[in-house]
């Protein structure tokens, strides 16, 4: 086993350029009230690494050009379609009238395991909350259901963008399924 290059890794991936060519998974993130730039920059670089559709930054939620977002994006915000939106409720009401079904990542008395979800549940948006509160109830009372992560040591959350991470790649895994 040798580890791979620069080079070696590059040479496979999508530059810019050919952006437009690559596969996106059909989810839109909303990231609602996010209170860290660092968490918001590595939301970016996630959504890059699992090709999502559209990042929303809502509410107080920091956006780039700011130093802290960028710092951890690192570039992502240029090959990620996001846009900046004040009012979360707009935005998830847009893209629920594009029959796009509306996911809360937040613990209900009505969640389930983010890995039971199946094809028929996308396109799809997911709502990531504020790191203390997480998804608000009048967003919830938008969402047509909620996914959780299932907690087995004593705090009852992750960090908001290791959860983010966690979900997407398996929905990423769920989509691609043949």
């Amino acid at each position: 086993m040798r580890k791979l290059s620069h080079e070696e890794i590059s040479k496979n991936r999508s530059t810019l350029e050919t952006l437009h060519r690559v596969s996106k998974l059909p989810v839109y993130a909303v990231l609602h009230n996010i209170r860290s730039s660092y968490n918001v920059g590595s939301i970016l670089r996630t959504s890059d690494g699992a090709m999502v559709e559209k990042l929303y930054l809502c509410g107080f939620t920091p956006a780039p050009p700011k130093k802290e977002v960028l710092k951890t994006s690192l570039g992502a915000e240029e090959s990620v379609a996001w846009e900046y939106a004040k009012d979360t409720k707009s935005v998830i009401l847009e893209l629920k009238s594009k029959g796009i079904k509306i996911c809360a990542l937040e613990l209900t008395d009505n969640s389930k395991p983010y890995y039971n979800l199946t094809k028929n549940d996308f396109p799809l948006c997911l709502v990531v909350g504020n790191e203390i509160s997480g998804v608000t109830d009048d967003i919830l009372e938008l969402c047509d259901f909620s996914i959780e992560i299932p907690q087995y040591g004593i705090k009852q959350s992750l960090n908001v963008a290791v959860a983010y991470g966690i979900s997407i790649f398996d929905l990423r895994r769920i989509y691609d399924t043949k």
